[in-house]
């Protein structure tokens, strides 16, 4: 009963002490008052006690904590790993960042880069993000200018003038090269996997990737560029997380499915090796048929040359003696001048004394 008193007298005082300070014409000093004795007034500083050092301020101030530290623990996780691909190659340190990040080690920082990346693409979509930034550009450029073109001509001085800086503003050296060399790393490590998957380094992997092109090159037809980004997005940072919170029966499905096709290959193996053996059996009887074939055809043919027939039919003819040839089997010699005028053979012979036959008259 006591603390409901003291609480509802509080109250009627503060409501007293505002309208006091609504209706009353007093001098600033007197609102200044006023004012600080709203500040300073028990019930304000309960509220502020309560917001400052309540439950709800103690679990906000342990959340930032702990978000801070996996911030910095993903920060921190940029270091080159150990493994090294199948060429001996050593990874990138954004290998060691992006395993970190998407296997949810730091579960509050991957879900607020999961959830900006989602929002960057809600923006490019449905914001026109660049005809703001135009926007802005001309509004600060057009007060720059009227600043400077105002000040000129009623203060014989320009104001953006004299804002400028003593120097302009560069970038350092090391910083420049370090982001050079940051952007280097991030470049390599895409083009390193890419590779990886290319070659088959790992085959789950470019099974993965495989059936992630082919469902983009159906859904590309039906879903808009952003949808596809965004039903990218999502399987990146949401698979991994799956696939952690059901390890278990997800491990035994895949084993289950790799016992059957380990299966299923060992009995296309034997069926292809029987079909393999049928085929060899076969062609080597076909192959034993016709060499069976061929060597009776050449025996044959050696039969008949050796024949008493062929013997007869055959010229007898030794090593040393000559060929037996007859005066049928040599051209007439010519018995009389070439006739001039003549200069075909043809009619050479025919106007000579044979009277173009083809043997001398008898």
């Amino acid at each position: 009963m006591d603390s409901s008193s003291n609480g509802n007298a509080s109250a009627q005082n503060t409501r007293d002490t505002v309208y006091d300070s609504q209706y009353s014409t007093s001098s600033p000093t007197d609102a200044q008052a006023t004012v600080n004795s709203l500040q300073n007034h028990p019930t304000t500083q309960n509220v502020k006690d309560s917001l400052s050092n309540g439950p709800v301020a103690d679990k906000v101030k342990d959340e930032s904590a702990k978000t801070s530290a996996e911030f910095q623990s993903l920060k921190d996780s940029r270091a080159p790993p150990e493994q090294s691909t199948s060429t001996g190659q050593p990874l990138t340190h954004y290998h060691s960042f992006f395993y970190n990040l998407l296997s949810w080690e730091n579960p509050r920082a991957t879900a607020i880069s999961f959830g900006t990346v989602v929002l960057c693409i809600f923006a490019a979509r449905y914001l026109p993000v660049l005809r703001w930034t135009f926007k802005v550009l001309y509004l600060v450029l057009g007060v720059t200018a009227a600043a400077e073109i105002a000040g000129k001509l009623v203060l014989s001085q320009g104001l953006a003038s004299s804002f400028r800086p003593k120097r302009y503003y560069t970038i350092p050296r090391e910083a420049l090269e370090a982001s050079l060399e940051d952007v280097e790393q991030l470049i390599n490590f895409f083009v390193i996997e890419f590779q990886r998957v290319l070659f088959a380094e790992n085959v789950t992997h470019t099974l993965v990737a495989l059936t992630a092109a082919f469902l983009s090159y159906w859904l590309i037809k039906i879903v808009p560029f952003w949808g596809l980004s965004l039903i990218a997005v999502s399987c990146i940072y949401l698979g991994p997380l799956i696939y952690i919170n059901n390890k278990g029966l997800i491990d035994a499905q895949l084993a289950h499915a790799q016992d059957l096709v380990n299966t299923q290959a060992t009995q296309v193996k034997d069926l292809a090796g029987h079909h393999t053996a049928r085929a060899s059996e076969t062609v080597k009887q076909y192959a034993g048929g016709y060499s069976a074939k061929a060597q009776g055809y050449i025996g044959s043919a050696r039969q008949r040359s050796n024949s008493p027939e062929m013997a007869k039919s055959a010229p007898a003819s030794g090593p040393g003696s000559a060929p037996a040839y007859s005066h049928q089997d040599f051209p007439h010699a010519p018995k009389q001048e070439p006739m001039p005028g003549v200069e075909s053979h043809q009619e050479q012979y025919e106007k000579s004394q044979f009277g173009g036959q083809a043997v001398p008259a008898s």
